[in-house]
């Protein structure tokens, strides 16, 4: 029987579900708690991306969108604050944003256009010159310097240095404990990649996004650890010199004024392994 489009999505949303679902059931989350979830996504997409233009969004419409009950789609409608479910994402964002500011505002560059080394805040409030405290509350928003500093010391992103001054020591915001804020990561990054080819498989976009990727199925184990470290280093160096290029056109990094025409881009580089199994 030939296979129909529908099929082949239907076997790849079971493809894109198996790592999804291992990390719930590791987490205990059953099926009905997925299943909740999972209509909630139905009525936020529906929600935010599939509105009539000057027509209100009725509880109607996103039952016939979503295939849920009338009922259903009104008590989800109606749910928690989204803006709470931000707050791990948000933590990240802030901190991985003064890193970005920290390497990319060459008003917090040294002579050799490194990241320069930081005092928390001025000595006098009559001299006015870069600390850590300015560069947080410049790209930062409502969040405390001494919280930001905390957490990037917490990662290793930051250390401190004899004379009481504070040098970046890697240029990424890179959680390591926190759990929250790995999962906000796990949301935005695999959320982002997903859209991303489904920007590429739609017909109607004539530009696709860039999307590549080399995989091998018969390497030794002993080769995998190299590939990592040559992944590690050209694949930093990379987003660090893409890191650089973007910082100097981010018109929040740059301080420049917002004239609400504002686009978000992002660039990332993956790696995985497993075992295969023999022929």
């Amino acid at each position: 029987m030939p296979q129909t489009t529908e099929s082949v999505l239907e076997a790849t949303i079971v493809t894109l579900l198996r790592p999804l679902v291992r990390l719930m059931l590791k987490r205990g989350i059953a099926f009905g708690q997925f299943s909740e979830l999972a209509k909630r996504a139905y009525v936020e997409s529906a929600e935010s991306e599939f509105r009539v233009p000057g027509r209100k969004l009725t509880i109607s419409r996103v039952a016939v969108l979503t295939g849920l009950t009338r009922k259903e789609a009104s008590r989800l409608m109606q749910g928690d604050d989204p803006s709470a479910k931000g707050e791990p994402r948000r933590k990240v964002n802030r901190a991985a944003r003064v890193v970005s500011a920290w390497v990319g505002d060459q008003k917090y560059r040294d002579s050799r256009g490194r990241p320069a080394s930081l005092p928390f805040e001025n000595a006098s409030a009559a001299i006015l010159q870069p600390s850590f405290s300015s560069l947080v509350a410049e790209h930062s928003g409502d969040m405390t310097p001494r919280a930001v500093l905390d957490e990037l010391i917490r990662v290793g992103a930051v250390s401190k240095m004899k004379n009481g001054h504070f040098r970046l020591v890697q240029r990424s915001y890179i959680p390591q404990a926190d759990e929250m804020a790995k999962f906000a990561i796990l949301g935005t990054d695999v959320a982002d990649l997903i859209a991303s080819v489904e920007h590429n498989l739609d017909t109607k976009n004539e530009t696709p996004y860039f999307q590549r990727k080399v995989s091998y199925d018969n390497l030794p184990a002993d080769y995998l650890t190299r590939l990592q470290a040559l992944l590690a280093r050209k694949g930093q160096h990379l987003l660090e010199e893409l890191d650089t290029d973007m910082s100097l056109h981010d018109r929040d990094v740059q301080g420049e004024g917002d004239d609400g025409n504002r686009h978000r881009a992002m660039i990332g580089i993956y790696y995985y392994e497993d075992d295969v199994d023999d022929f």
